[in-house]
């Protein structure tokens, strides 16, 4: 059982709360990152969500780019230029243990699985992008915008298809 302390903790904003443990020393999988992401962001400039990264890739322009390690190439095959992507990476510098957080974007505190913020216990985000440019044999390509540092992790790759991936309410006339 968790126990979550409400006191003042150096990096926390008021209401929020941090688990009693840390995350990080209870494993129960492995995972073997199979690459790296390339972005022009950094600590302090990275923008919040995918969306925003397109509007400021379109403003100032930058490179995106996913590089695999080495052996993961021939994972590529059948992926080309104009397909959509699910991106799911580590977002290594995130913290672990705030289990509700007081966002600044709206009022209140909320739970962590009730927001898309890179501080939980996992911290896996995930982003559909679109292929815009592909060398599938030596283990790159590139895409529209991606919201994460530099350097980031990647854990995996998969397709995105509207007819499995889009919710059903928003296919309803």
């Amino acid at each position: 059982m968790t126990q979550a302390r409400e006191e003042p903790y150096p990096g926390i904003r008021h209401g929020e709360t941090t688990l009693a443990f840390d995350p990080a020393e209870r494993v129960d999988a492995g995972v073997r990152f199979i690459g790296r992401i390339r972005t022009p962001w950094a600590r302090g400039d990275c923008p919040r969500n995918v969306t925003s990264a397109r509007e400021r890739a379109a403003a100032e322009g930058g490179r995106f780019r996913v590089e695999l390690e080495d052996g993961f190439a021939p994972g590529l095959t059948g992926l080309d230029v104009g397909r959509g992507v699910f991106l799911i990476y580590w977002m290594h510098q995130a913290r672990r243990d705030l289990i509700t957080q007081a966002p600044r974007h709206v009022e209140g505190t909320r739970g962590t699985f009730a927001l898309r913020s890179p501080n939980r216990p996992n911290p896996l985000a995930m982003c559909a992008v679109t292929i815009t440019a592909i060398d599938p044999l030596a283990g790159w390509f590139e895409v529209d915008a991606v919201d994460c540092f530099d350097g980031t992790p990647l854990v995996d790759i998969k397709p995105w298809t509207a007819a499995v991936d889009t919710p059903a309410e928003a296919l309803k006339p």
